[in-house]
């Protein structure tokens, strides 16, 4: 490479999911344009610092990886850059880990380094920039949870595997008159499930924002069985407390910091097989949503996510993020972007419109929903007729039936 030429570092960070070549070739290809060149850092930031490992990027090398899943760089979400506990306390990293790195870039010669990853690989980068280490953001997480951006690629991705998951589990459902529980990934948030959950018409979206009961549960699926539909589809997030309270998880492998959630998916068939007597299935996707190519959406998203990474570097925008905001990609800071995780609102419309069409978050007992009585309560007021409020015998959660 050119020493006469900016040369602008990248990496991968975290959880691999669908769109990351897409960023790297939307980088590569623009730096490329703009007379830049760029040297990608090996398995995320642990390339930074000894054994320092990083390769020369060019658009020969580059080319045809935008519909390839997982990243040619590497990633890993464990070693000497854990920068998260839970879901939002911060671990300060080793000044020294930082002063190798300053130590790189300057060796290098590298003027801004490109960090893709999500909150916690962010976390890091925020701490670069804190230090005086350029650095430019771009975000990627299958749990869509960073609440600076609209949409992060990966999330469209994890969402079509769901859907698809559920378009095959509804039709074995049906021939066997089974209840099938898909259980999704999405963390502390609910993105996944709720999305997936009303593409893939479920009777039952089970996420961390809103509490349930088994009873309310039972109730749904039993009132599907009073209407001859004697198959019902629950998702259910992993991130989904219990309703005594408490997170569902396995300790083995966890992460730095990070406790490691999986397995509701298994208990919530086993309360509803010994409550209802019913049989009960259950299938949990796991890195599926994070393996394969990427959507049409997450390409095109991530291909302007790297292109905008690179003009931040040269305009010498550092402590930056590129963010998506419909139908704008531009850029927020770092630090507002891993202060506060996107969780799904209760009154979101797109629970209203899940509720709407007749499926069961689990919330309440039948012909108790607050939209029930919102409807009857507006019809009401802008008739002078009486209208009789919906009959609660019938065990309706919420409007009408999606299935």
């Amino acid at each position: 490479m050119g020493t006469s030429k900016a040369r602008i570092g990248i990496l991968t960070s975290g959880g691999d999911c669908p769109g990351l070549n897409a960023v790297i070739r939307g980088a590569v290809k623009s730096a490329a344009r703009l007379d830049a060149d760029v040297v990608g850092f090996r398995r995320g930031y642990e390339g930074l610092v000894d054994p320092v490992t990083y390769v020369a990027l060019d658009t020969t090398n580059t080319s045809g990886i935008i519909s390839r899943g997982g990243t040619i760089l590497g990633s890993t979400n464990k070693g000497r850059f854990a920068a998260r506990s839970g879901i939002d306390e911060r671990l300060e990293l080793d000044p020294q880990l930082l002063r190798d790195v300053q130590r790189t870039m300057d060796q290098l010669g590298i003027m801004g380094l490109i960090c893709i990853g999500g909150d916690g690989s962010l976390s890091v980068a925020q701490q670069f920039h804190e230090c005086g280490i350029p650095v430019v953001g771009v975000p990627k997480t299958i749990d869509n949870d960073l609440s600076a951006t609209a949409f992060s690629f990966g999330f469209d991705s994890a969402v079509a595997c769901a859907t698809d998951a559920m378009d095959r589990l509804h039709t074995t459902a049906e021939s066997h008159e089974r209840i099938m529980v898909l259980e999704v990934m999405g963390r502390h948030t609910g993105w996944i499930a709720l999305q997936a959950g009303i593409a893939g018409a479920a009777s039952v979206i089970l996420i961390p924002e809103i509490p349930w009961t088994w009873e309310n549960v039972c109730q749904k699926i039993l009132e599907r069985d009073n209407a001859g539909k004697r198959f019902s589809l629950i998702v259910v997030a992993e991130g989904a407390e219990l309703p005594g309270g408490g997170l569902v998880t396995t300790p083995a492998g966890s992460v730095v910091g990070q406790v490691r959630l999986g397995g509701i998916g298994h208990v919530v068939a086993r309360q509803l097989h010994e409550r209802l007597k019913r049989e009960t299935r259950v299938v949990v996707l796991g890195h599926l949503q994070r393996g394969g190519p990427p959507t049409n959406f997450d390409r095109a998203l991530a291909t302007q996510f790297g292109a905008h990474a690179v003009r931040l570097v040269l305009q010498g925008q550092f402590g930056q993020m590129v963010a998506y905001h419909p139908p704008d990609v531009n850029n927020v800071p770092i630090h507002d972007a891993v202060n506060k995780i996107s969780r799904v609102s209760p009154d979101s419309s797109a629970v209203v419109a899940a509720r709407t069409l007749g499926v069961s978050f689990g919330q309440f007992p039948p012909g108790e929903s607050p939209l029930l009585r919102s409807l009857v309560d507006e019809s009401s007021s802008q008739s002078t007729d009486h209208i009789a409020p919906p009959e609660t015998s019938d065990h309706y959660d919420d409007a009408v039936d999606p299935s």
